[in-house]
């Protein structure tokens, strides 16, 4: 087994809901990234990432920007690891209402017009293959690994803090949780 790192994306300069729909980090979102990248590189050499993989998302890459800077490697971008696809039709305002009650079910009961179960499963087995590698993602496809880890059909049930990192181990065929990341005293921010 091999281990992986699951990072939440550092503070936005903008929340979900505003009027920037892809923003960069705030301040502390780049101090954020900073203290995920000195933890990274402080692992034992054996332990630490050789690969960066980020969502598409800005604030995904500019969180990963400093760990790929000090491991001296391009950031690879995979969707699979980007947000939860938004349901079409579903304007930047009807979002966050959305999203609110996307928390309080379950994966199959999700409305939307793709099977976001399946979306789900599709996040966690794109970790499989990233054996030694910091993946940088965010809050709900955090959610999406950690249930299908716990078995639990819950879509929240975990609160990932900003740079949160949660250690996985990968076979190449299946995942396994070593250590939960850091959780948010409060909601998604």
């Amino acid at each position: 087994m091999s281990r992986l790192y699951l990072i939440r994306h550092g503070k936005p300069a903008a929340v979900w809901g505003e009027a920037d729909d892809d923003p960069g980090l705030d301040d502390a979102g780049r101090a954020q990234a900073e203290a995920a990248r000195d933890v990274l590189m402080a692992l034992p050499e054996a332990e630490r990432p050789t690969k960066v993989v980020s969502s598409p998302l800005r604030r995904c890459r500019e969180t990963a920007m400093p760990t790929a800077e000090a491991l001296g490697v391009e950031i690879e971008i995979d969707p699979f690891v980007g947000e939860i696809p938004t349901p079409k039709g579903l304007t930047a305002e009807q979002r966050p209402p959305w999203l609110r009650e996307v928390f309080q079910g379950n994966w199959k009961d999700v409305k939307g017009d793709l099977d976001y179960d399946a979306w789900r499963q599709d996040v966690a087995g794109s970790l499989n293959v990233r054996a030694g590698t910091a993946v940088f993602s965010h809050y709900v496809a955090i959610n999406a690994v950690m249930s299908q880890l716990a078995g639990d059909e819950r879509v929240l049930v975990f609160r990932p803090d900003h740079a949160s990192i949660s250690v996985l181990e990968t076979d190449g065929k299946s995942l396994s949780l070593v250590e939960q990341g850091r959780e948010a005293s409060t909601g998604v921010l």
